[in-house]
């Protein structure tokens, strides 16, 4: 079954479909575009982080998304933390002008989260683990 979101991604709530939603996000929000003529890819949390205070809070919301899914998935309350600690810290950057907008490049709050719930659905949920791991 698929969404309007796109042809191949899952509305379930099994672990399959929750990680090809998160990994789907994640590349939505930090790599979702490259940059002519280089190898260095961006996405929207780059490009939103541009407008100021919407923006961030916009990214930030994307990011809780990712956190709210992994909840669904029984992650335990330490690996939550880290991961909230992870937009928290995203955001906290992004709120800063231009300094934020150069952190959003670099510091990729929803790679490292999706890393995060990688490592659990691996332990916990073999079954879903796909051979191109970003």
């Amino acid at each position: 079954m698929a969404s309007g979101l796109g042809p191949d991604l899952p509305l379930g709530r099994d672990a399959a479909a929750v990680r090809r939603r998160i990994e789907a996000m994640e590349k939505l929000l930090e790599r979702g575009f490259t940059i002519p003529g280089t190898n260095q890819k961006f996405g929207l949390d780059f490009i939103l982080g541009l407008i100021p205070v919407g923006g961030d809070v916009l990214t930030a919301a994307m990011g809780l998304y990712m956190v709210w899914e992994a909840r669904n998935l029984g992650m335990s309350k330490t690996a939550m933390v880290r991961m909230l600690g992870n937009v928290g810290f995203d955001t906290a950057l992004g709120a800063v002008p231009l300094l934020g907008d150069a952190a959003d490049f670099f510091f990729r709050s929803n790679s490292r989260n999706l890393r995060i719930i990688r490592k659990h659905l691996d332990k916990h949920h073999p079954s879903t683990a796909t051979i191109n791991q970003r």
